[in-house]
């Protein structure tokens, strides 16, 4: 039997949004009615393929509540994604 233990404070999540946003940061909370993430960006296409860059420019706040009912879907990063996103953010280079 498996168990879902769900996701873990810091770990890093990709969220769909029902607007069709999609965007990868680090998990904080959760509860019936909303999520807390931190330093949310923003997955873009460009000329060398998939980037990230600020989901909100002008926010002045890295923590960020986004009501579930504007969530599609939520769950952890690929690994080399997740990798990425901790490098853009931190400075720190995961291998």
């Amino acid at each position: 039997m498996l168990i879902n233990k769900g996701i873990a404070h810091g770990e890093v999540v990709s969220i769909k949004l029902i607007n069709g946003d999609e965007i990868i940061a680090r998990f904080d909370s959760e509860n019936t009615d909303e999520v807390k993430i931190e330093s949310p960006l923003t997955i873009t296409l460009g000329p060398q393929g998939l980037g990230m860059m600020p989901w909100m420019f002008l926010g002045g706040k890295d923590l960020v509540t986004l009501k579930k009912q504007h969530v599609m879907a939520m769950m952890q990063s690929k690994k080399d994604a997740a990798d990425q996103y901790m490098q853009g953010t931190t400075g720190i280079a995961l291998r």
